[in-house]
């Protein structure tokens, strides 16, 4: 019988496959800009380098590198993506062959986006409009709407998620396209921006947050969740902690920098926040990681040939063998870890409110 519900996943993948070949036939020298002897943020030159890695999630060929500034703490990719990279590196990842499962994850995670609309609620707890930046397919403004429920929501992205999340209504309005090329459009229209785990996949993250600046009024909040590069399991994991998501993220802001840059923008940071936003993963995703990368691969496009009987049964017999050590890892990640995550330093992400002044 046909499937009425669209191409199958290897029928996607066998007409991904020439296109992939051919982006990989010239090699992946420009992907990348050239590297900077220099940090991004603070401009010091004491370069030390901090992780180097390959793609854990998609693998996709290339190798990463983040290095870390050794006066402000700053975590970069480097070299960074060029606009090829990004295209290559993002393709089939939140669109395409990704769409489905992020899709069902981002769907699925209501709570943590009830969390977060409701810490807001101390400061101004009755927004007219907010602006929700990297919104995707609009899930969170969909659940911040029962926490706010006078609110309009608008959400803003770069890929076509924001239209299919306006199409949907979980958003108002949706614009489609760069933050900082379209904010002049959107001067002092919101009472509140939110960046939720946006502002780490930005090429330019002072851009982005004089962005936020021009679209709030003043008096209005600006909110943001980012990965902490200085958690504990940053350390403890290696490249197998899954925040550092190479090669989709490109920087890593400590909150000491993030509260100055703020500052210098004429923010004032009025809530700082660790253990709420961690979110109780990290060995689980850690162990899952590892795991993946042992096993035979997956049928990719970006691969030269599907993988063959052997190998798709290799890969089954040792997820299944796996599952006890996942088992585990959530077990620890939830009864274990996440009660003390703050207390011992390990909460994978830091939110900050802050006022326009």
């Amino acid at each position: 019988m046909k499937d009425e519900s669209g191409p199958s996943r290897a029928d996607q993948v066998s007409a991904a496959r020439p296109a992939y070949r051919a982006d990989l036939a010239g090699g992946l020298d420009r992907f990348f800009e050239p590297a900077r002897a220099d940090c991004p943020w603070c401009g010091c030159a004491r370069l030390t380098n901090r992780l180097r890695t390959t793609d854990l999630l998609q693998h996709k060929p290339g190798r990463f590198t983040l290095d870390r500034c050794g006066d402000c703490g700053h975590v970069f990719q480097n070299p960074r993506l060029s606009a090829a990279g990004l295209e290559f590196y993002y393709r089939d990842f939140y669109d395409g062959l990704g769409e489905q499962q992020l899709g069902r994850t981002f769907g699925g995670r209501t709570r943590m986006y009830v969390g977060r609309a409701e810490s807001l609620l101390p400061y101004e707890p009755a927004p007219k409009t907010w602006l929700d930046v990297g919104t995707g397919h609009g899930h969170f403004c969909e659940a911040a709407r029962t926490v706010h429920p006078g609110t309009s929501f608008d959400g803003l992205d770069f890929t076509d998620g924001v239209e299919l999340a306006e199409r949907a209504g979980r958003v108002e309005r949706g614009y489609r396209g760069s933050f900082p090329d379209l904010a002049p459009e959107l001067t002092g229209r919101y009472d509140v921006v939110s960046m939720f785990h946006y502002l780490e996949h930005s090429t330019e993250p002072h851009r982005e947050l004089r962005a936020a600046h021009t679209a709030l009024r003043p008096g209005g909040h600006l909110l943001i969740e980012v990965p902490d590069p200085d958690s504990r399991y940053a350390r403890l994991l290696g490249r197998w902690w899954l925040p550092w998501l190479q090669p989709q993220h490109l920087h890593f802001v400590p909150v000491g920098n993030l509260r100055r840059g703020l500052t210098d923008l004429g923010f004032t940071v009025v809530a700082e926040q660790h253990a709420e936003p961690h979110d109780p993963v990290d060995l689980l995703a850690g162990a899952w990681l590892a795991l993946d990368a042992a096993a035979p691969r997956d049928d990719l496009p970006w691969l030269p040939k599907p993988p063959n009987a052997f190998h798709r049964a290799l890969r089954g017999a040792m997820l299944l063998a796996g599952i006890p050590v996942l088992l585990l890892g959530t077990l620890l990640d939830r009864c274990v870890a996440a009660p003390l995550s703050h207390r011992l330093g390990l909460s994978n992400a830091y939110r900050l409110l802050a006022r326009r002044d």
